[in-house]
């Protein structure tokens, strides 16, 4: 099978699925970007063919109709048996839909809707435009796989559930060390800040965890909207607190998941993560909230804990648990790896998503 995996938005996930791909296939990978995505190349399998194209201007500039050439050659040289994007909701994405519709398409939609707090007309109208091209569409949850099919009217039989599997971890995993040590107290919140993540009810929680634990740390580390709301949330409390108010390197992340104890999620509306399996990469328990797909990739009590969503109390009690039971955090550390690595690993992620692609090359012969 010749497989053209492309990616706009995703690129972790693109290369990493291309790389697990192109273990029994051929397998071309494009990357449309604004700028490399830096070490993430470094991890490209040698059998991958691959092609970094720029974006640059937007897709209304006049100079932009020079990259949908290259694509369009790019695709057409290559003679794919199927094409596989991931879909962001940008107008780029949009305006490849006539290079790739001559070829059975999947889909994957990491996102089925916007979040609460960054609600796009755009990206849901894209999303809505590239459904009805796709042959098959790819989400990452039963859940999500639901909402689909109610939200866009799609035939369950063309909707497909597929895990997000190891994401991002071997790009952090990259700089683990031996000589750092997990830190009993540390409580990790990693990743894009917006109000969807539900930051202020792990703030709210702090007073809470300190009470039972007093040598507990909250770790804020990523970026994303004003954070100055959340500055007036913590207050006088701020020695609770170790901030990163920016977008952290993999160097960085990797010392910050070994030195944490447990790595929480308390969000209030999602679709799924990419925090989890890195938690899990690190063998680290995880505390999340019963929102979108996350619940389907946590076993809870055993890799970590599962709790309603704006509940502070729940969420400090889950921590507190883990925080005081360091038998419990490791043998919840170790559950989750194995989990990580016989339930979401690249290769079973692979074979279960070729099975999609022979889908849509029957659903093509068919039109």
């Amino acid at each position: 099978m010749r497989i053209m995996c492309v990616g706009v938005w995703f690129f972790d996930y693109t290369i990493q699925l291309a790389n697990a791909l192109s273990k029994k296939d051929v397998v071309r990978l494009m990357i449309l970007a604004n700028k490399s995505p830096g070490e993430l190349l470094d991890i490209i399998d040698k059998k991958v063919d691959f092609h970094l194209l720029a974006k640059g201007k937007p897709v209304y500039h006049p100079a932009s109709l020079l990259l949908y050439k290259n694509v369009v050659d790019k695709v057409s040289e290559f003679k794919p048996d199927v094409i596989h994007w991931q879909v962001g909701g940008s107008l780029a994405e949009l305006a490849l839909v006539p290079c790739f519709r001559k070829y059975p398409l999947v889909s994957t939609f990491h996102d089925v809707s916007s979040h609460i707090g960054e609600e796009r007309w755009l990206a849901d109208f894209v999303r809505c435009c590239v459904r009805k091209s796709s042959d098959e569409v790819i989400v990452h949850g039963e859940k999500l796989r639901r909402e689909m099919m109610r939200k866009y009217n799609i035939p369950g039989e063309r909707v497909h559930a597929i895990h997000i599997g190891e994401h991002e971890v071997a790009p952090f995993k990259k700089y683990e060390k031996d000589d750092i040590k997990e830190d009993g107290n540390l409580i990790l919140f990693f990743g894009r800040i917006w109000e969807y993540k539900g930051l202020e009810y792990l703030i709210k929680a702090e007073p809470i965890i300190t009470e039972e634990v007093s040598a507990a740390k909250i770790v804020i580390a990523g970026t994303g909207e004003n954070f100055k709301k959340y500055e007036k949330m913590i207050g006088n409390r701020r020695e609770n607190f170790i901030i990163h108010n920016y977008r952290i390197p993999y160097e960085e992340g990797a010392e910050l998941f070994q030195r944490s104890s447990v790595v929480v999620l308390p969000y209030i509306d999602a679709s799924q993560s990419g925090v989890v399996p890195t938690a899990y990469g690190f063998k680290k328990p995880v505390v999340v909230t019963d929102v979108g797909s996350i619940p389907e990739i946590v076993d809870n009590g055993k890799t970590g804990f599962v709790i309603p969503p704006r509940d502070s109390r729940a969420l400090a009690e889950a921590i507190i648990k883990l925080l005081k039971d360091e038998k419990l955090r490791k043998e919840m550390g170790e559950n989750a790896y194995k989990k990580l690595k016989e339930d979401f690993s690249w290769d079973r992620i692979a074979e279960r998503t070729i099975e999609v692609y022979k889908k849509a090359m029957d659903d093509a012969k068919g039109k």
